[in-house]
């Protein structure tokens, strides 16, 4: 199984769309830790969509449009 999702950051007042196979859990506490890459511009990501799919690739192609 693998899931799209959105993130709202209040602070930033935008938007970041994604996919992943763990759980919006795992992956949100991912987009919170030290990382680089877009989210790490902000710490108060919340997930504000996610739709499951059966495979990565639909879910990536959800993630596309």
């Amino acid at each position: 199984m693998a899931l799209t999702y959105i993130l709202y950051s209040k602070s930033l007042d935008r938007y970041y769309i994604g996919h992943t196979v763990l759980t919006m859990e795992q992956r949100l506490r991912r987009h919170l830790s030290s990382h680089s890459g877009f989210t790490a511009k902000a710490r108060d990501w919340n997930c504000v969509w996610e739709k499951t799919f059966l495979s990565k690739a639909e879910a990536y192609e959800c993630e596309r449009q």
